[in-house]
């Protein structure tokens, strides 16, 4: 990588790692202070903790197709300056519904498609994969920590604390970008990270990438189902609040080890499918675990480590799986719809868990979270994982019949598995199989 790479990596990674431990901090707490807030209902406390997924949801594309307009940094100045300004409303508020307006704001600085087309415009083809890797490890690095570091500072500043030191990482996530973030000269044409309003439907009316939008919707909404009903469960059983980290860090330590072995030997052994349905599998027994051993703080912290060690392995393959089951050309749309499937999971998650628990109690969340999990077992078991094929990106000009030729003659190889073209687009996307002969291709567009 250049210098300016290097340096597009790790302030774009920081950036992500600001604005998504800004998010993350309040999910452990929040269902145990909203309560606390005027007007406070078990429903509106789950509308609280979920609420900033639904802005999340109907943002993320429009802000990713904006800033193809109008520049990356704008629009993510804007989602940061959103941010901030949820958060301080947060802070402020003494009401639930003032609560619920400021994570809704905060929520509505949905940028994670618009960092991942900068980090486009600033990285070349061959280091794009790094590059991604990097902002995707920030993002589970932003998760842990924030699971520890939430509960021990609203345990000593409250939630209004907690509300003010995200406003905080949404300024210094300013600074940096105006102060270290490279510009790009100029806006990547690459539809791999781009979202295209054509291509929306061709995602949406692919089985295998809507049964993977269903089950990361699923995860999340059970994530944060969870979070609405574990923290105030483990209050009752006498674990105070600034001792939560407690119960999350042997957890988290615990997901970590297991998950790369299991994905390096799922993957050697081409046993992905497999390891998908048995996780989501455990997803169903965990949380049934959960409502069955409420009565007993042990047993229920036991299913509880089940929990997080399957959805850490579930959140990191997911994506993975989705890079290979997109056609080519494909992946910046259908991960725009995958996120906001993810974000629409959360809001749907804080939402019903609020309503059950004013209903029936903390174990018909949990009992809820099992019959979702159980759903998406049924939905993913004709789930198709294909074998892993490069994707290439090439510039075959823009006259008409030379374009025409091509792609007829790119038809006719067998190594190449699927084509697609964008109308006024000179690059094609192509998807090939591992013995395809990138000289051949180079002899084809020479003639």
């Amino acid at each position: 990588m250049t210098g300016v790479e290097k340096r597009a990596v790790f302030s774009l990674s920081l950036l992500y790692i600001f604005r998504m431990l800004g998010l993350f901090l309040v999910l452990p707490v929040l269902a145990i202070y909203a309560p606390d807030y005027q007007g406070s209902s078990a429903m509106l406390v789950g509308l609280a903790v979920g609420i900033y997924g639904l802005s999340q949801a109907v943002l993320q594309i429009p802000l990713g197709l904006l800033s193809d307009r109008i520049g990356r940094k704008p629009v993510i100045f804007f989602g940061l300056l959103c941010f901030a300004l949820g958060s301080i409303w947060a802070a402020n508020a003494d009401s639930i519904y003032g609560l619920i307006a400021g994570r809704f704001l905060q929520g509505a600085g949905a940028i994670a498609s618009t960092l991942a087309a900068l980090l486009a415009d600033l990285t070349r083809d061959q280091h794009r994969s790094k590059a991604m890797a990097g902002i995707g490890a920030s993002i589970g690095l932003s998760f842990a920590v924030a699971l520890i570091l939430g509960p021990i500072v609203s345990a000593r500043m409250g939630l209004p604390g907690l509300f003010w030191l995200t406003a905080v990482l949404a300024g210094l996530g300013i600074f940096l970008l105006w102060a270290v973030v490279p510009s790009a000269q100029t806006l990547s044409r690459n539809a791999e990270v781009r979202s295209l309003p054509v291509m929306i439907s061709r995602c949406l009316a692919d089985p295998d990438l809507m049964r993977l939008n269903i089950g990361v919707f699923s995860l999340h909404l059970m994530l944060t189902a969870l979070f609405v009903a574990v923290p105030s469960h483990l209050e009752a059983g006498g674990l105070h609040v600034s001792r939560h980290w407690q119960v999350y860090l042997p957890m988290l330590m615990a997901a970590f080890i297991v998950m790369v072995p299991v994905m390096l030997a799922a993957e050697r052994r081409g046993r992905v499918r497999e390891m998908v349905l048995m996780s989501v599998a455990l997803l169903v027994v965990s949380t049934l675990g959960m409502a069955l051993t409420a009565h007993s703080l042990g047993w229920f912290l036991a299913a509880m480590m089940v929990f997080f060690v399957v959805f850490n392995l579930l959140e990191a393959n997911l994506p993975s799986l989705l890079s290979k089951t997109v056609y080519p050309g494909g992946r910046g749309t259908a991960m725009g719809i995958y996120s906001s499937f993810q974000f629409l999971g959360a809001f749907a998650g804080g939402t019903v868990s609020g309503l059950l628990v004013g209903w029936g109690g903390l174990s018909a969340v949990f009992v809820f979270c099992a019959a979702v999990a159980l759903a998406w077992l049924l939905a993913s078991w004709k789930l198709q994982v294909p074998v892993a094929a490069p994707s290439l990106a090439v510039d075959i000009g823009t006259d008409e019949l030379q374009r025409n030729g091509i792609i007829e003659r790119l038809r006719q190889w067998p190594e190449v598995l699927d084509i697609t073209v964008i109308k006024g687009e000179s690059v094609v996307y192509l998807k090939v199989a591992a013995e395809f002969d990138r000289h051949q291709l180079d002899d084809l567009l020479s003639v």
